[in-house]
């Protein structure tokens, strides 16, 4: 039947004092309490303060705790009541040490939220980017502050790291230039005293 106001759409089994009892399949079954009356009715999503939990036989709208105004368990909120605030899917009185109060959201936030890394540096060896077979390239991230002006600045955080440098000094010849070089004045030398000399006479 239709029950009272076409309230048992979707449902597989209803009467007219309690409403739906078993649903069609995908659908929630969730129970209205009134006093000591509870009437049931089928639903595609769970109401404001419910979750929907889905079981063999039959899925349905479970309540969510009692400091949290909806949620996606039992255990995780996704947004809390009045006077609580909301931090990693919990509903507090007060935030934890280490964060601030965001009293627009009502979540409870990181003091300092970390930016992305930034670039890495030119690599450099005692302040060259040259000359060195290694050197050392470094990268930053800031930590913004959220909330309160008054709140300590935070601090700006760095990594290291060691690196190849691959190109000499502009200018600079290589040691096997260099060395190439000091062979050949000596065999310049040589033809110099490999000049006809006249043989002496028997």
């Amino acid at each position: 039947g239709t029950g009272l106001g076409g309230n048992c759409t979707g449902c597989i089994t209803c009467s007219e004092e309690n409403g739906c009892s078993t649903c069609q399949q995908r659908l929630f079954l969730f129970i209205r309490r009134e006093g000591i009356r509870q009437y049931g009715k089928c639903l595609h999503d769970c109401p404001a303060g419910y979750f929907g939990i889905r079981g063999q036989e039959v899925n349905r709208c479970k309540k969510c705790g009692a400091t949290c105004e909806s949620c996606f368990s039992q255990d995780f909120c996704i947004r809390c009541k009045r006077r609580f605030y909301l931090y990693k899917g919990k509903c507090l009185p007060t935030c934890p040490l280490g964060t601030l109060a965001h009293q627009n959201t009502q979540e409870c936030q990181e003091e300092c939220e970390l930016s992305p890394w930034g670039s890495w540096s030119p690599c450099t060896h005692n302040g060259k980017t040259c000359g060195a077979a290694w050197g050392m390239e470094t990268r930053v991230r800031e930590a913004t502050q959220t909330g309160r002006e008054e709140a300590a600045t935070c601090q700006v955080l760095s990594e290291s790291r060691k690196c190849p440098i691959q190109r000499r000094c502009h200018g600079e010849r290589s040691p096997s230039q260099k060395k190439g070089r000091k062979d050949r004045r000596p065999r310049k030398d040589r033809k110099l005293d490999r000049r006809p000399q006249a043989r002496p006479r028997p």
